[in-house]
């Protein structure tokens, strides 16, 4: 302890004092509470909305709205809420973690701030690490929330979309943190507004915090599916782009030209414009890609990813040439700096171009599982108005959530004075030293009746001991963590007396151990630890299992030199010391230099965790900058906004970026080169050729500029006059912004995460990675824009009156990367089992044996 801390108390102790006067102020209302009838209690619900609706805070209404749920409890439910209990419900409604010990109680301090923060009528939703919690709490604490006049929901794994809008519509919802950031995921690529699910992050309660903050911040939700753009796209655009003609370059056109009808010749299939890096097709070009893919209408929206291809394969074969903007190496396209002439690892081109030279070179197309969104819990929380948490672990984490999720941590003292005794770690020279030894303590503490927790790290672990076991022949069960209700209620049963229950570290989590009077006499529950865990953490949770609420208990470490832990971070002079003691086998070495090189090594591995950690979310925050501006143009298309203006300003950067390729303030009007105008301009915007003499007048850029501007408007005034319905070309606009918008943002998720994969390679040429991914990012992203932009600005030129254009997902959701525990659960049989004597299911009348079951 330092000795500020000696001084004036440790942050805990300090921010204690200042919330204790409002714990007081709860407790004073206890009397009066108890004297309400049910009526005027749930009463309380509404006078309280209605202070809220006249100006008051919730702070104001704090201690009686605290008070009326205490009072509910005890009706509902025969709980009252501790102090201490009371006090951690003040923490979480300030937005900060409650650190209580395990037995206290932080099922039931939820309740109060839930109650409290859904008053405001803007949806709580209260977090657990699996479904049987969610519905387990939602089922057992929402009775007092519904006594109270407040609606509950759950959502759970499998439920439908209706299910889950129900639920989110709920003053509380009690949900997993997977399926909270899915259904973030799911509802940012719906098409109509409707679909939505979630009504906002308003105010999370996360239950095991640091599980879900921590533990699983290293691996980002993700959802994957099938999208249109298959890799086989590719090879078929490269193939057809084999058979294409180049054509020459068109010859300046005339007014003259244009008054004598003289129609320019367009030769071959496309035209390159090398300068701006530009392809279009010919007339004839157009025909040849509708007769390759079987299409009427290469410009119907619906063949965009055709349009996009064929112009990807053309450039990659006509602008991007090996050796020279790239090389291929091991069956791989590496881009070359066009600065420098050095290899770029982990660059890729975007926006298709990159698998169109893939496929040109024929190595592996590298786009076959498609991301179709992702986000990393870090940033997802992130995103709640106000979030708390709690958990019996989370000071040694304390920097990590200050610096990312800027929430301290406040330890709130026990209810009952801690009485479990936690016994010095036993060392041994050997693993097979130390499981003989783990063995005769439990066959120690079985034999007088003290039940036993052997907390493992891995599933190979549990399953050693347990074979150990078997031979000595003591009764127990083996649980690993999968989370289901069959392993909560073996975890709750633990605590009978004479019970051994072999558990990995996360196994139950969330589950009190009860102990009978048999086992508080045999001295409580007895913890034993097969090694130490990388996390002091883990192994706090794992000895707080005992000790719950003033029970009886101990805990002890069983560790080996040859641990994972030692053998890779202690020190080699320690290690030196102790094979130089010579200590006999079998026995046990003590020694303080130990104990202090056990914490070193975690303290190390903790440490560079956190860099880890921190490091993943500096990346990720590259893609949440992006990720916002995409989510919110995609949600005023879903609620119905007016598209027109936007839409006309992409027109108008759309006619700036192609006078900009080719005119400059520099170059004098006599040299403007018309030909590499039309060739950018007309392909998007079908304006008339543009002549010279149509800019006689034109004295520079900027004025011709916005003589095409107001021509390229005037354009799409007359297409919106081509439409019966005002309201059904806006509903067009929407259709295709949000359908391009979606293809682009997927294709630019897959670029983004294979741009990652390699950048780390630039730390070899002394650059930062991350500054690296930034700039990257960067000029992918604005590359993105401008690709939405241009298909946006074509498609709606060339929309036709008779076009069925209606929303639909580009791509559908195939899974997530944490389906996991839905493929491990256990199948359930669709229908009754059909057994030998059953009548046959077919309908023959014979029995099954003798027809369809029988015996082949």
């Amino acid at each position: 302890m330092s000795a500020f801390s000696k001084i004036f108390g440790s942050h805990s102790e300090r921010e204690l004092k200042r919330i204790y006067p409002i714990a007081d102020k709860v407790e004073s209302y206890k009397e009066a509470m108890g004297k309400l009838s049910d009526e005027e209690l749930k009463d309380k619900t509404r006078e309280f909305k209605k202070r809220l609706e006249d100006g008051a805070t919730l702070d104001d209404i704090l201690p009686e709205a605290f008070a009326t749920v205490r009072e509910a409890a005890k009706r509902v439910l025969g709980m009252e809420h501790y102090r201490v209990q009371i006090i951690g419900g003040i923490i979480l409604h300030q937005g900060r973690i409650a650190e209580m010990r395990t037995g206290e109680g932080k099922t039931l301090v939820s309740t109060l701030p839930a109650y409290l923060n859904a008053l405001e009528g803007k949806g709580v939703c209260i977090v657990t690490v699996n479904d049987y919690l969610a519905k387990r709490d939602a089922e057992w604490m929402g009775q007092v929330h519904e006594f109270l006049g407040l609606k509950v929901g759950v959502v759970l794994g499998g439920m439908d979309n209706d299910e889950r809008r129900e639920a989110y519509g709920c003053d509380i919802t009690y949900i997993t943190n997977n399926e909270l950031g899915f259904d973030y995921l799911r509802d940012n690529m719906v098409i109509y507004k409707e679909q939505l699910v979630q009504r906002g992050l308003h105010y999370a309660i996360i239950d095991e915090v640091d599980s879900v903050l921590i533990d699983e911040a290293r691996t980002p939700l993700i959802i994957s599916g099938q999208s249109g753009k298959s890799t086989r796209l590719y090879e078929a655009c490269d193939i057809l782009a084999t058979q294409m003609k180049r054509g020459e370059d068109v010859p300046e056109y005339s007014k003259m030209d244009a008054i004598m009808g003289i129609v320019q010749d367009e030769t071959g299939d496309f035209i390159v414009n090398e300068k701006d890096k530009v392809v279009n097709l010919t007339q004839d070009g157009v025909k040849k890609v509708e007769q390759f893919f079987h299409i009427e209408n290469l410009a119907d929206p619906e063949n965009l990813e055709i349009q996009h291809n064929i112009i990807l394969a053309l450039r990659a074969h006509n602008l991007m040439f090996k050796d020279q903007d790239y090389v291929v190496k091991d069956d791989e396209v590496l881009i070359v700096d066009e600065f420098t002439g050095r290899i770029m690892p982990g660059r890729r081109y975007s926006d298709g171009l990159h698998q169109a030279i893939e496929a040109k070179e024929h190595v592996k197309v590298k786009r076959e599982s498609k991301t179709l969104a992702t986000i990393t819990f870090q940033n997802f929380f992130n995103k709640f108005d106000k979030k708390a948490g709690m958990t019996g672990t989370a000071l040694t984490e304390e920097k990590e959530f200050r610096d990312i999720y800027g929430m301290d941590v406040v330890e709130i003292p026990t209810n009952k004075p801690v009485a479990r005794i936690d016994l010095q770690d036993a060392v041994y020279a050997t693993k097979k030293e130390k499981f003989k030894a783990v063995v005769d303590a439990v066959k120690e503490a079985h034999e007088k009746g003290q039940p036993v927790l052997v907390g493992t790290i891995t599933i190979e672990t549990s399953e050693l001991l347990s074979g150990m076991l078997k031979r000595e022949g003591i009764p127990h069960t083996v649980l690993n963590a999968k989370f289901h209700e069959k392993e909560a209620e073996i975890v709750a049963l633990a605590g009978q007396h004479g019970a051994v229950t072999i558990a990995t570290n996360m196994a139950g989590r969330g589950t009190d151990i009860k102990l009978d009077d048999e086992a508080k006499a045999a001295g409580g529950l007895k913890i034993i630890g097969t090694e130490r865990h990388e996390s002091r953490r883990i192994d706090n949770q794992l000895r707080g299992r005992a000790g719950r609420q003033g029970d009886p208990g101990e805990s002890q470490f069983f560790i080996s030199l040859e641990d994972d832990l030692m053998r890779l971070f202690g020190s080699e002079r320690l290690m030196g010391v102790f094979n130089a003691l010579g200590v006999p086998e079998g026995e046990q070495i003590q020694h303080k230099m130990l104990t202090s090189a056990i914490e070193k090594a975690q303290e190390k591995i903790e440490a560079n965790n956190f860099g880890i950690r921190k490091n993943l979310l500096e990346y990720d925050q590259v893609d949440n900058d992006q990720r916002e501006i995409i989510y919110s143009e995609r949600m005023k298309v879903l609620n119905g906004d007016n598209m027109r203006d936007a839409i006309l300003k992409m027109v108008q950067e759309q006619v700036e970026k192609s006078v900009d390729r080719c005119i400059s303030e520099e170059i004098d009007r006599a040299d403007w080169d018309l030909v590499e105008l039309n060739e950018l301009v007309l392909p998007v915007i079908p304006l008339d050729p543009i002549t010279k003499e149509d800019i006689e007048s034109i004295k520079n850029a900027k004025q011709l500029k916005q003589y095409l501007k107001e021509k390229a408007v005037m354009l799409y005034e007359q297409k919106e006059t081509e439409f019966p319905e005002p309201e059904q070309f806006r509903e067009i606009e929407r259709v295709v912004l949000l359908r391009v918008i979606d293809r682009k943002w997927m294709d630019h998720i897959d670029d983004m995460a294979q741009l990652r994969q390699g950048i780390g390679l630039q730390a070899y040429g002394q650059k930062d990675p991350i500054v690296e991914y930034k700039m990257a990012g960067f000029d992918m992203f604005d590359d993105m824009i401008s690709a939405i932009q241009e298909d946006t600005v074509r498609l709606l030129y060339h929309v036709q009156v008779e076009q069925k254009v209606e929303r639909e997902q580009v791509a559908k959701i195939s899974g997530t990367n944490k389906d996991e525990s839905a493929q491990n659960a256990p199948k359930r049989r669709a229908a009754a089992k059909v057994y030998p004597n059953d009548p046959c299911p077919c309908g023959s009348g014979k029995k099954y044996k003798q027809c369809c079951g029988r015996v082949k």
